[in-house]
């Protein structure tokens, strides 16, 4: 069997690729924050996210004994197929719900599906693993309240970047929900209350999901991998985990890639061909398959990461090929 990157490229009329090519040309590479006095200034350098018509609503999601804020968005094409979980990006120490307002709504309107945000705490004021408890509290409201309150009982869930993480997280967590285990891993990497509450969880609710559209996530943060030894000195690891030893960053609340990836739904990986995260999106989707799961890889030529962010025909196509997936999960 012949096995070259170009044979796995998501079919993309060559006029695109070349417009990329000269779109990142011109552009200036960005980078991260690399201290938490940068990471303030980036974050008071923010202007106001623009608004949504019609806006979302603000509310409190509330389950097992835990509350985070979320965006509800409601399609205006009456009952909906289903209700999609929307995790944002930012290196786990940026960005807001909020600023995926616009696009949240147009997701809603384009998959006729209501389009939930949350709104996760952030590093480095709150470490790992606020972030994925909170994006758990918001999976458990929805999958205990989404039938009565939307008349559907189809759910989707997705995320870029870091919200690609988290996304997987959740799922993983959902999944071993009333397991009589506590979580793998040395005992001083576990909180005690994620520890306390495993021999208590309700029976699993990832049968709930249909689908999870992830978008170039950071799958290691224990730089044991080549991909993550490359972002080994990011100040967003350090922010996000700094807390935990290095050699207990495996755990896959953490790093995804190292979890038991057995009964999932079926996962949709999105990830460009210049992306520093490549190999591990690759290892990610071939330990998905080997589990046993529905995975299916679109990989674009001359995208970096956070390429579905900028404006690009290549991410265009590549956001219409997420919107398809995600219709034919929630309404298969």
């Amino acid at each position: 069997m012949r096995f070259a990157l170009e044979d796995l490229f998501a079919d993309v009329p060559a006029e695109q690729v070349a417009e990329a090519r000269a779109f990142y040309r011109a552009r200036v590479a960005g980078r991260g924050p690399a201290s938490f006095e940068e990471l303030e200034a980036v974050r008071a350098s923010r202007s106001a996210p623009p608004a949504a018509d019609p806006p979302a609503a603000e509310e409190m999601a509330e389950a097992a004994g835990a509350r985070v804020p979320v965006r509800v968005f409601l399609p205006s094409g009456g009952t909906p197929l289903g209700v999609h979980l929307d995790i944002h990006g930012g290196g786990f120490y940026m960005d807001t719900a909020a600023h995926g307002d616009v696009r949240n709504r147009a997701l809603a309107e384009a998959l006729n599906s209501v389009v939930v945000s949350v709104d996760y705490r952030l590093a480095p004021e709150n470490p790992w693993p606020a972030a994925p408890d909170d994006c758990e509290t918001a999976a458990l409201w929805l999958a205990e309240q989404t039938e009565d309150r939307f008349g559907t009982s189809r759910l989707t869930i997705g995320g870029s970047s870091a919200g690609a993480t988290l996304a997987l997280a959740t799922l993983l967590r959902l999944r071993d929900r009333g397991s009589q285990d506590a979580p793998s891993g040395p005992d001083d990497a576990v909180p005690a209350s994620r520890c306390g509450d495993a021999v208590s969880r309700p029976a699993n609710m990832i049968g709930r999901f249909t689908g999870a559209a992830l978008q170039f996530g950071t799958y290691d943060m224990s730089a044991l991998t080549p991909a993550g030894r490359r972002i080994a000195d990011e100040y967003f690891i350090e922010a996000y985990v700094g807390h935990v030893p290095a050699r207990d960053r495996v755990l896959p609340d953490i790093s995804p890639l190292y979890a038991d990836l057995t009964g999932l739904p079926p996962v949709l990986l999105v990830i460009g061909a210049e992306d520093v995260l490549l190999e591990d999106n690759l290892t990610l989707a071939g330990r998905l398959s080997a589990a046993g799961n529905d995975v299916e890889l679109h990989l674009y030529p001359a995208a970096p990461h956070g390429f579905t962010g900028h404006p690009t025909a290549v991410a265009a196509t590549a956001l219409a090929g997420i919107g398809s997936w995600l219709r034919e999960r929630l309404s298969a």
